[in-house]
C-alpha cells in the first residue's frame, strides 16, 4: 500500500478542513448591501461590502490597527472604514485613509487580505484559495430560467460539514421525514466517481408528479399524493451537492463549511413548470411575474426537511464528540465513496501546496 493511500486513509474525516481551491457560496445576493457584512467560512472571518457602483468586494474582517472587525463599520465611496478609528481601506486591502494623519506622517504601510468574489444567480460566492482560480462557480442554470419555481432554505448546523454531505447523498433516510418526503424505497443502482465528484444513482418511489396543474396541489395535500417510480439522482460535485428526482424537481445544496463543528450552507428547491406548454407561450413579462410571485412556494415543506435533517446530524456530531473511537456501521457503498473524494480533495491541494 502506498504511503499516499496510506495518509488518506488514516485522516479522520470528521476532523477533515476544506480545499480551498474551489468557489464557496457565503451569502445570498440579497443580503449583501453598502452596509458591512461578516461570513465566515473555516475560521477565516470576511467583511463583504458593496461599493458605489453596486460592486461586492470581499477583506478579511479585521482592522490592522487594533485588529477589530471592519464589518462593524461603514462603507464610505467605494472604501471600507472601521468603526473604532475611521481607518479606511481599498478593495484590495491597503489603507486608503486615516482621519487623525499628521502633516509629517505617511499613510501606515498595512494591508489586509482581500478574496476573489463573484455575484452569479443570486448568491455571492467566495474563493479563498492562495492561488488565482482555475476553477468557475457551480452554475444554477434553472435560477433565472422562467420555468422553475425556487425555494432556498438556509442550514445552519452545529456539525462538521461531512455529515452533511452523507446526510444529502443517503437517500436511505428518507424514513426520518414521514409525510415532508417526495420520495420512498430508494434502491442505488450504480455509482459513478472521479477525483472532483461522485453521481449515485437510485430508483425511488415518487410521491410528486407535476403534469397537470391541478397536480400541483399534491404538493400541500399529501391525501393527493400517488407513488410512481422516479429515478432520483443525486451528485457531490466537491464542494457542493445536487440532487434530480424525475423531471419535476431539482435541489441544490451550496457549502460553506464553517469550522470543525459549525457549517453553514444554502438548500435551493426547483419545481418545473416544463409541464405546461400552453404557459410558455405566455408573454415574457407575465412568465416573470409568476415566477417571482411564486418565489418560497416550497417553504414550509424545505424548512422541514431541514429541521430534522439537522437533528439527526447534530446529534451524529456530538455522539462523535463524545467517542470518537466509536465505529459507524455503513451499508451505502456511496457514503465510502463521498469520504475519499473528500479526503483526496484536501490532500491532493496539500501535496500541491508542498511542491
Amino acid at each position: 500500500m502506498s504511503t499516499f493511500f496510506q495518509s488518506v486513509q488514516s485522516c479522520d474525516v470528521r476532523q477533515l478542513g476544506i480545499n480551498p481551491e474551489h468557489w464557496y457560496v457565503v451569502a445570498r445576493s440579497s443580503e449583501v448591501t453598502n452596509k458591512p457584512l461578516g461570513v465566515e467560512i473555516w475560521h477565516q472571518a470576511i467583511a463583504l461590502y458593496r461599493d458605489s457602483n453596486g460592486k461586492v468586494h470581499a477583506l478579511e474582517d479585521r482592522c490592522p490597527h487594533r485588529q477589530v472587525k471592519l464589518s462593524h463599520g461603514l462603507v464610505i465611496g467605494d472604501e471600507l472604514e472601521c468603526a473604532y478609528h475611521g481607518w479606511r481601506f481599498h478593495s484590495q486591502g491597503e489603507c486608503a485613509a486615516v482621519p487623525y494623519l499628521a502633516a509629517n506622517q505617511k499613510l501606515p504601510n498595512c494591508k489586509i487580505r482581500s478574496f476573489p468574489v463573484k455575484e452569479q444567480d443570486g448568491f455571492i460566492w467566495l474563493f479563498p484559495g492562495d492561488q488565482k482560480p482555475s476553477v468557475e462557480p457551480l452554475a444554477l442554470p434553472e435560477w433565472d430560467h422562467l420555468n422553475y419555481i425556487a425555494t432556498v432554505s438556509v442550514i445552519n448546523c452545529q456539525a462538521h460539514y461531512s455529515y452533511l454531505i452523507e446526510n444529502l447523498m443517503d437517500m436511505y433516510h428518507g424514513h426520518l421525514h414521514q409525510d415532508l418526503q417526495a420520495w420512498a424505497a430508494a434502491e442505488l443502482q450504480d455509482i459513478d466517481e472521479d477525483d472532483h465528484h461522485v453521481d449515485a444513482h437510485y430508483q425511488a418511489q415518487s410521491y410528486y408528479k407535476i403534469d397537470k396543474i391541478w397536480s400541483i396541489s399534491q404538493l400541500f395535500f399529501p391525501a393527493l399524493r400517488r407513488l410512481h417510480p422516479e429515478p432520483l439522482d443525486v451528485s457531490y460535485v466537491y464542494p457542493h451537492w445536487m440532487s434530480t428526482l424525475g423531471k419535476d424537481f431539482k435541489i441544490y445544496c451550496l457549502l460553506c463549511p464553517v469550522s470543525e463543528t459549525q457549517t453553514k450552507a444554502y438548500l435551493i428547491h426547483f419545481t418545473s413548470l416544463n409541464a405546461f406548454w400552453r404557459l410558455h407561450k405566455l408573454p415574457i413579462w407575465f412568465r416573470r411575474l409568476i415566477k417571482n410571485s411564486l418565489f418560497g412556494a416550497a417553504q414550509k415543506l424545505l424548512d422541514g426537511l431541514v429541521v430534522q435533517d439537522v437533528q439527526m446530524i447534530e446529534e451524529e456530531q456530538q455522539a462523535y464528540l463524545q467517542a470518537p473511537q466509536r465505529r459507524n456501521y455503513e451499508l451505502n457503498r456511496a457514503l465510502v465513496s463521498v469520504q475519499k473524494l473528500m479526503r483526496n480533495q484536501v490532500e491532493n491541494w496539500r501535496m500541491r501546496k508542498r511542491e
